[in-house]
């Protein structure tokens, strides 16, 4: 239909990576294209913290679920909701500082709008991306090794690179599943949608040689209890009010 589609519709996610480097001018030129994205109310808050230091990257692996690929990638970034700016710009006004829950939400949002355009920039220049959200396993720790200040949450990281690998792309939920006029649908419609899900997925699975996982059994059991649950007391820790 268009190319911008075929690009979206060829996106996986990579997680071997050659050794290239990913130059500073398409580093600059893909954050230009993020910064493009649907902000509210302009406010902008997210900040891109690209880990350079080959010591940190290393020390990162272990805090983000032993993933090689924070180390390996050609880059390493971290995607972070930014209020530091409206902080400050407050201070400097005379005015406090009390948007509360929506000025959290307000950064986890403008900061994935961001990071998406930022992506799929990375991957109209040739590269590929895989999303870390890993990195909220050890926020504190992360925090520790990241000196962040007041103000700026890390969201997930981000590695960039040259992919060293073709993987096939994981089915998606039918559109059907996803779209819907004036309301959302009857449980048992959903239900019969998520069927027709695992089916794709049992037959990718079945591509790759893997044994068949039910979809619908593993997001039962993915939420079945608490996690990350060190990730409240972090962001409150550094400047969130949540309620």
């Amino acid at each position: 239909m268009s190319d911008v589609i075929d690009l979206l519709r060829r996106h996986r996610s990579i997680r071997r990576f050659t050794g290239e480097p990913v130059e500073d001018e398409h580093v600059r030129a893909a954050v230009a294209a993020g910064q493009c994205a649907s902000t509210s109310s302009a406010v902008q808050a997210y900040c891109l913290i690209r880990v350079r230091s080959d010591a940190t990257r290393a020390r990162l692996v272990a805090p983000t679920g032993d993933q090689a690929m924070v180390a390996g990638a050609g880059a390493f970034f971290v995607v972070c909701g930014d209020t530091r700016r409206h902080r400050l710009a407050a201070a400097r006004a005379g005015l406090p500082y009390d948007a509360r829950l929506e000025a959290f939400l307000v950064a986890a949002i403008d900061a994935t709008l961001f990071a998406q355009n930022l992506s799929i920039a990375f991957e109209s220049l040739g590269y590929g991306i895989c999303y870390v959200g890993g990195l909220r396993n050890h926020p504190f720790e992360v925090d520790r090794l990241l000196d962040l200040p007041s103000g700026v949450y890390p969201l997930y990281g981000l590695c960039v690179g040259r992919p060293a690998e073709d993987p096939l792309p994981k089915p998606r939920l039918p559109v059907d599943a996803v779209l819907f006029d004036d309301r959302y649908p009857e449980d048992q419609a959903m239900l019969a949608l998520l069927d027709e899900h695992d089916r794709s997925v049992a037959d990718y699975l079945a591509r790759r040689n893997k044994k068949p996982v039910s979809w619908i059994t593993l997001m039962a059991e993915k939420f079945a209890e608490p996690r990350r649950t060190e990730l409240a007391p972090y962001y409150v820790s550094k400047g969130a009010d949540l309620r």
